[in-house]
């Protein structure tokens, strides 16, 4: 009687945790989904009825007042693409070799760097932007994508995040075995480790991509030529004024913008879920 007790509670626990996973995932995609509604809504549709599950036929309409405005599709995802994909590289492998560093070897100022970096993390980056724009203006580098890559090499929460991982998985022996074998330390990093690390260099990806992607705020401040404008920015064209904004056209902008981040999410996710961790050592 007591075990049967326990297997219908834990029945109805895990009935409950499906249900509450469903809730959040429906609650989740929700926003999305409007989102995707209202891109075929006119403004006069969004405006005189703001929620609306069911969608319209005004898509051609806002493809139209898309395609006669300075909003370029293409110009947008090759910019956006160049910028957030060479900020995620630099962030992702640089971030991983200094937390390899942090981990593996033994020097006299580790933990007083280590102290440092979290300090840096600690300031908000909108507080340097003007000094950082004044130093890139008087070292020409206005309208170039790479004072919006290479700081990404500098990501402190990203040195935080992947030491931490490396704390809890690494093993100092594969190190040690692979330097018997001959390997040098870029070719250890590089082979080894870095190929441990794929559940965290998938998660940060994503994170890193994603913030780079709907960044609006540095590139408006660095590049003022249209062929350099990303998708945020594209989007940003659409608003217009207070009497001649279209809503729909922004939506749709909006849904176009979003395409390539859930393309990058559902391509990485597999590594988070799984949670591989390759070359571990068991004693």
């Amino acid at each position: 009687m007591i075990d049967q007790r326990k297997s219908v509670g834990a029945i109805m626990f895990r009935a409950f945790v499906y249900i509450f996973c469903i809730v959040l995932g429906v609650m989740s995609l929700f926003p999305f989904f409007i989102m995707f509604v209202n891109a075929t809504r006119s403004t006069t549709q969004i405006q005189q009825q703001s929620l609306s599950l069911i969608p319209s036929t005004n898509i051609a309409e806002n493809i139209k007042v898309i395609s006669r405005g300075a909003f370029d599709t293409l110009t947008g995802f090759r910019n956006s693409l160049t910028i957030a994909g060479g900020t995620t590289i630099c962030a992702i492998y640089f971030s991983s070799l200094t937390a390899f560093a942090l981990t593996a070897y033994h020097w006299k100022l580790r933990q007083p760097f280590f102290t440092f970096i979290m300090a840096v993390m600690m300031i908000p980056g909108q507080l340097v932007a003007i000094g950082f724009y004044r130093m890139i203006w008087e070292l020409g580098f206005t309208n170039n994508f790479l004072p919006l890559i290479l700081p990404a090499v500098a990501s402190p929460a990203i040195v935080f995040f992947m030491r931490q991982y490396l704390l809890a998985t690494f093993s100092m022996d594969i190190v040690n075995s692979a330097r018997i074998d001959g390997a040098g330390e870029f070719r250890i990093f590089n082979q080894i480790i870095l190929p441990m690390m794929k559940p965290a260099l998938a998660t940060q990806a994503i994170f890193v991509f994603v913030t780079s992607w709907n960044s609006l705020f540095m590139p408006m401040v660095l590049l003022n030529k249209s062929e350099l404008f990303t998708m945020p920015m594209m989007v940003n064209l659409l608003r217009g004024d207070i009497y001649r904004t279209e809503l729909g056209a922004i939506y749709l902008g909006l849904s176009m913008s979003v395409i390539p981040l859930f393309i990058l999410y559902f391509s990485l996710s597999k590594y988070i879920i799984s949670g591989i961790q390759l070359g571990g050592v068991k004693e």
